[in-house]
């Protein structure tokens, strides 16, 4: 049974990695390549960049509007683009979404989850609907997330959970109805979702650190340095540098630029 991915960050990236090594892929989704950084250099994406790994076929459309392949199932990881309700009218498109629906439906599940205090989250495996992220349940598997753990530590391990699930849900799904009680949203991580508040709880700022690490970054102003912060953990009475009640791991500092603004 031949089937298509849709992917086009570092999640959907891993989760189409994972499926080459084990299932004939007719084709990949992804997003058109995009100018980033300082230099403004198109890029491919890192599902793209997966896919000529494995030589797989690539189609970028600007806007789907139609399917061109002929697989009769889809699976849909971090692709970032809506989905026409006609198309998903033919054929079984499936959404590896890394959390536990219909708690933090939408664009950064796993950030939002840890910037809460969210002490586990989970990985649903659900029929993808006009609705975002609202689809009927075929599978979903819970796990802890650690005190310590990041962003980049509870991405690997939901990878690793969805690639379980979805072998399990390929001979023949059944779907449950997502329940209405206990809906949230996980918004689009903001330029001001990053800025650390030195006044607000310790805590609350070590979750959103670990929220945005290793991918995005935090911003605070530090000693009157305008700073990336990646690592950081609640003072001890021998810490050295300390902002906030939390003590910041030098190490992981970094000037702050126009580029990560």
């Amino acid at each position: 049974m031949s089937i298509a991915v849709a992917a086009t960050g570092s999640f959907g990236a891993t989760i189409l990695e994972g499926l080459a090594a084990r299932r004939e892929i007719e084709l990949v989704l992804t997003r058109p390549d995009r100018k980033q950084g300082r230099g403004r250099k198109r890029l491919a994406s890192p599902a793209k960049e997966v896919a000529a790994q494995y030589e797989l076929r690539v189609e970028q459309p600007e806007r789907l509007t139609e399917f061109p392949g002929e697989a009769r199932i889809v699976i849909v990881a971090d692709y970032g683009a809506l989905i026409p309700e006609k198309l998903l009218g033919e054929r079984l498109w499936l959404n590896v979404h890394p959390s536990l629906l219909p708690r933090w439906r939408g664009a950064a599940p796993i950030e939002r989850a840890i910037m809460a205090g969210d002490r586990e989250t989970g990985v649903t495996v659900h029929r993808t609907t006009a609705e975002l992220d609202a689809g009927p349940i075929a599978a979903q598997r819970r796990f802890p997330i650690g005190p310590d753990d990041d962003a980049g530590i509870v991405y690997e391990r939901a990878a690793r959970v969805a690639l379980e699930l979805l072998e399990e849900v390929f001979t023949e799904p059944t779907f449950t109805p997502q329940p209405e009680a206990g809906v949230t949203y996980a918004d689009k991580i903001t330029a001001a979702d990053r800025e650390l508040d030195w006044d607000a709880p310790p805590e609350e700022n070590l979750n959103k650190i670990r929220a945005l690490s290793p991918h995005i970054g935090a911003r605070a102003l530090v000693d009157g340095r305008r700073l990336l912060v990646w690592q950081a953990r609640l003072a001890r009475p021998e810490s050295g540098l300390v902002a906030g009640g939390l003590e910041l791991l030098e190490e992981s500092l970094v000037e702050a630029s126009s580029a990560s603004a």
